[in-house]
């Protein structure tokens, strides 16, 4: 099965995509980090739109060979991947290779434009949402900083990720929208797990 998780800055993707993935048995695969990778290639001077990236178990991320893992957390990374992700040659060549690592086998795929543009037939799609507000704590809570600034680079995002020509975020029209807003990770875990659990017995039948 393939689940695609879409959604938009700090809506807790990541965690829900890591720990669905660990329960399943699933290859998680973290597409905004592969956006962070090459962003991280630019950075060191490499085309964005050529790199090679891998994804290994447990949604570890190799630039060209190299486990750059660690380094794409870096907070320097955010505004650049943004800029990065709206260029069409990068987003094409990442499709690509997304689609490859789907292909044939059982994933968590978590990204914005998965259910609408990378994985169009995934057997079950959601779209996590959380209010700005929710979406900037959660980001304090992990990385500190004023929550104003936070908040302010979120609708940022939020504004350019939703109004970019090429693969806009947007839920795909058979997303299952889970707002998130005031839910713990481990609620937010159980719904989706019921999720899976109702879409495999729909496929059975």
């Amino acid at each position: 099965m393939r689940i695609a998780i879409d959604g938009p800055a700090a809506a807790g993707k990541t965690t829900l995509a890591r720990s669905l993935a660990e329960k399943l048995g699933y290859l998680f695969v973290p597409t905004g980090a592969m956006y962070r990778a090459a962003a991280l290639a630019k950075e060191r001077g490499l085309p964005p739109e050529k790199v090679h990236i891998e994804v290994q178990e447990g949604g570890r991320i190799l630039l060209e060979g190299e486990d750059v893992t660690e380094l794409l957390e870096n907070p320097a990374l955010d505004e650049l991947s943004s800029q990065v992700a709206v260029d069409g040659r990068v987003r094409r060549h990442l499709v690509a290779l997304q689609r490859q690592i789907a292909r044939g086998r059982d994933v968590v795929m978590e990204g914005r434009d998965i259910g609408t543009v990378v994985l169009p037939d995934a057997e079950l799609k959601i779209f996590l949402w959380a209010e700005p507000e929710e979406r900037a704590r959660r980001r304090l809570a992990e990385r500190g900083g004023d929550f104003q600034e936070v908040l302010a680079a979120i609708r940022r995002r939020d504004e350019r990720d939703s109004t970019r020509k090429d693969s806009p975020l947007r839920p795909a029209p058979d997303a299952v929208i889970l707002d998130t807003t005031g839910l713990s990770r481990e609620q937010v875990l159980a719904l989706a797990l019921k999720l899976v659990e109702e879409r495999r017995a729909k496929l059975a039948r």
